[in-house]
């Protein structure tokens, strides 16, 4: 028998669980390309290590953007050689797949996930919306006549939800993530010290030193990169606080978000929110402090889930429990 698998298709990174087994994938969601031969060389992490130090004729692609896919023949490459190297196909079967989508995407973004998790070895498709996955991961009971609100920040999007009696009752999604964010620092590095530094290296400064709380956190960092007044290679040091000066616009925009999410909340469902606080689920969440700002603006108890990275995933599992009681159904 094939098993049930449940994909956490992200913009950073994708995880997959298979029921019985747990999270046996934890990649990010890179695919190295040969430009002559449109040939696959790496994919995942070995992918990832290519990033920027590839020669002209290959290329490090990321193929999901802003939690969509950009580029589909590459996304069912990268899900095909997943569920190859776990071996979940079978003669005879095929694996049922749950695959978790951003709020407000498209009938035809949704139907673009669909077609590639069939062609890549999927026998049925179930597309949950992942907010609602990401609560279910983090232990909240969204089946009880009780509000809930989650903020799920990924890699591309950050999705914003509230959830009573198993379904979300209004949501947001805005496309300001950790990939914005890194992008700002790599904007303002740029701007302000003429040095120009890599995807990677960004990456590791909001990783490193990164706060979304003004003085929460008082660290340096040495960083290299090329000065581009001399073309020469050049080394500098940034501040904690730099960190939170490049990526506050873009902060404000996921706390206007959630601003926006709280004011067309049920009053009687906005009384529950502030006894149970909001869980924030995802990578981003990771970033210091963020949890404090938005604490402050929003006026509600802030709290980050444990293993925010995973808990998508662990939705996902916990719903394939259920799938086989709505066979034939594409949504829960």
């Amino acid at each position: 028998m094939a098993k049930d698998v449940g994909i956490d298709l992200g913009t950073a990174n994708v995880l997959i669980h298979v029921k019985g087994k747990g999270i046996v994938i934890n990649e990010p969601s890179v695919v190295a390309v040969n430009n002559k031969t449109g040939a696959v060389l790496a994919v995942g992490t070995e992918a990832r290590n290519m990033v920027g130090r590839t020669p002209g004729d290959i290329t490090a692609i990321r193929p999901m953007k802003d939690g969509v896919i950009a580029d589909f023949d590459i996304v069912q490459e990268m899900l095909r050689f997943f569920i190859t190297k776990l071996n979940l196909r079978t003669f005879f079967s095929k694996p049922r797949i749950l695959i978790c989508c951003p709020t407000n995407i498209t009938t035809v973004e949704q139907n673009a996930i669909r077609e590639v998790a069939m062609k890549s070895g999927g026998k049925q498709i179930f597309l949950e919306e992942e907010p609602k996955v990401a609560a279910i991961g983090a232990g909240m009971d969204i089946y009880e006549p009780s509000g809930n609100m989650v903020i799920d920040i990924g890699g591309g999007t950050a999705d914003i939800a509230v959830l009573s009696m198993g379904d979300i009752v209004t949501s947001q999604s805005v496309k300001v993530a950790g990939n914005v964010w890194d992008n700002d620092i790599l904007q303002y590095v740029k701007r302000k010290y003429n040095l120009l530094i890599g995807e990677r290296t960004s990456e590791n400064i909001k990783i490193q030193i990164g706060t979304a709380f003004k003085g929460n956190k008082q660290e340096q960092l040495e960083i290299r990169g090329r000065d581009l007044l001399s073309g020469l290679p050049k080394t500098i040091t940034i501040q904690s606080e730099e960190v939170e000066e490049a990526i506050h616009d873009s902060l404000q925009i996921i706390v206007q978000a959630a601003k926006q999410v709280l004011e067309q909340t049920p009053p009687e469902l906005s009384a529950d929110i502030i006894d149970r606080g909001i869980i924030m689920t995802g990578g981003g969440s990771l970033l210091d402090g963020l949890d404090l700002l938005l604490a402050e603006q929003l006026k509600v108890p802030v709290l980050v889930t444990e293993s925010p990275l995973d808990v998508v995933a662990l939705g996902t599992g916990i719903l394939l429990d259920a799938l086989s009681k709505k066979k034939g159904t594409s949504k829960f």
